[in-house]
Order: structure tokens, then sequence, then C-alpha cells
């Protein structure tokens, strides 16, 4: 099964698309890995994104495409993906079809004051990097990692103000692909407000496993 699963940041794709690879058994294709293993294969394409991102710049939409592409051409994608961060325009949407055509796109669905409260809350081990959060997963010792003992800190990226921009970017740029695959016929919305486990049974439902 070829999968697109869309959702803003703080929807849990990347946790949900680890049980999904599980149930599915097809590879979990997120843009963040492909331009790191295209990196460190030193591949012609891989050494355009290092110089790009060395550069500052945002890897565009002609690499990008190219390098998936390459990816779903490799023989674990043949009976299916999961694409996780890919497309986020309609212009890669309109691409990616060119080359291959996908099964369903799963809608994770999650009001912006939900994300805010998700990563707002998190903070992370300046030592060993673990994760917790001030509501769902609290440290034993307050602002001290379980693990290592290591003192916890707000990524800026988990700033409400960061955090924010980064919704606005996702409504902009990202959601009209919901529309998109809508009128498609291959949208499926799932509730992204639950624990990981109840949202990943709710994907299972709908997608009729």
């Amino acid at each position: 099964m070829k999968l697109i699963f869309l959702g803003p940041p703080g929807a849990g794709k990347g946790t949900l698309a680890a049980g999904a690879v599980d149930i599915l058994k097809v590879p979990h294709v997120s843009t963040g890995n492909i331009f790191r293993g295209a990196i460190a294969a030193r591949s012609e394409l891989g050494l355009r994104v290092k110089s790009i991102l060395d550069s500052g710049k945002l890897v565009d939409d002609e690499t990008t495409v190219a390098l998936v592409r390459e990816r779903l051409a490799g023989d674990d994608a043949s009976g299916g993906y999961i694409l996780d961060g890919f497309p986020r325009t309609i212009p890669q949407a309109e691409a990616l079809a060119g080359f291959s055509a996908v099964d369903r796109v799963v809608n994770f669905d999650i009001p912006d004051e939900a994300v805010l409260e998700r990563l707002g809350g998190r903070r992370t081990c300046k030592n060993c990097g673990a994760l917790f959060h001030v509501l769902f997963g609290k440290p034993r010792r307050e602002g001290f990692c379980d693990s290592c003992g290591g003192e916890l800190f707000i990524r800026d990226d988990d700033r409400e103000e960061a955090v924010a921009e980064r919704l606005e970017v996702y409504r902009k740029q990202t959601a009209p692909l919901i529309g998109y695959y809508r009128k498609k016929g291959l949208l499926l919305d799932v509730d992204a407000r639950p624990g990981a486990e109840i949202v990943l049974e709710n994907f299972r439902k709908v997608l009729g496993i």
C-alpha cells in the first residue's frame, strides 16, 4: 500500500509511521532520512543537497523530487511505502503523481491549540536527548532526566513563538493538500488528539485493516 501521511508539526506522524510500518510491512520514507542517506552515500544528488544545506538554504523542489523518485525506486519500496514530509506543496504532489500513484492519503487532524500544548510542553535532556513532557511524560525529578540525570531544557523549535511560526508555514504551504487530495477521493481523516495507541487503532479502522 502506498500512503502519504499529512498533518501539522506535533500531530505525531513519525510515531504513528513507526507503528504503521509494523502493520503494513512497508518502509517509512521521510525527506529528512532521504537527505541524510543521500549525503552519507555521497551520491551526486547527496552532494548537491549537502551544498544547499551548508549554504543555509532550503532544498529546492527539483532536487527533493529527484531524491524521492530515486528512493521510491528502491527494492524495499516496490510493495508500497509511507511518505512523511513529502509532498509539502501542490506542485510537489503533482510531480509525485508523475512517477508514483498513491493509494491513500491519511490526514492526521489536530487543532493548533493541541499542537501548542504538545510541543510547548516538551523538555529535552541536554546530555542524552531523552524527551519528557510537563503534562504527558513528567520526569521523576522536575527539570532533570530520568535516564542520565542531565538538565532538561526547551529546544528553540519547541518555544511557543517557533511552534506558531511552524504552524503558519504548514497552514500556508501544506494544508492546501488536504483539499487537493480530498477532491481526488484519496483522503482519509484521523483524529490525532488521543494517545498514539488509540490513533493507530483508528488508523487501522479507516484503512479497513
